[in-house]
């Protein structure tokens, strides 16, 4: 008997980080998250999921707003149906306001588009292959996040 097939899943990962300081260095904080992401995805091969050729990494940006040029380049690859699920390092990489989350997770909903935050070696999903009313957001944002970027600049 034929083993059954395994889909592929495009993965595509978002860095992000609110300072240029170091990105100058041959390794920085933008490397990092995305080895980190990378490590997963390829943990996931067995599922099919496939690394894109696309990087999406904003480096010197604040994620208080989403008016960052590769954050707009992933959701327009999203829009096209190009990706089927987005890694981060963290969620609040991705954002850090609550209303724009929830935007996003709409967008990611209505294009069949899974995300997954990886940190310290374990994942947490968002979405998944569940069905939509199954999903469950397992890592919150911590309380006060949508604030953090006014004091700190992140």
């Amino acid at each position: 008997m034929k083993p059954p097939s395994i889909r592929t899943v495009r993965c595509a990962i978002y860095t992000r980080v609110s300072t240029e300081y170091g990105l100058d260095q041959e390794f920085n904080s933008l490397d990092a998250q995305y080895d980190a992401a990378s490590a997963y995805i390829k943990s996931q091969a067995h599922a099919g999921w496939a690394l894109i050729r696309s990087r999406y990494d904003d480096g010197g940006y604040s994620g208080g707003s989403t008016d960052r040029p590769d954050l707009q380049k992933l959701l327009e690859d999203i829009r096209r149906r190009k990706i089927d699920v987005i890694v981060v390092y963290k969620v609040d990489r991705l954002t850090r306001s609550l209303a724009d989350f929830a935007k996003l997770v709409e967008l990611f909903d209505a294009h069949g588009v899974s995300f997954v935050s990886n940190r310290f070696g374990s994942c947490s999903k968002l979405a998944s292959q569940q069905t939509i009313p199954e999903r469950r957001l397992s890592e919150p944002l911590p309380p006060g996040t949508e604030f953090l970027g006014a004091e700190t600049g992140g």
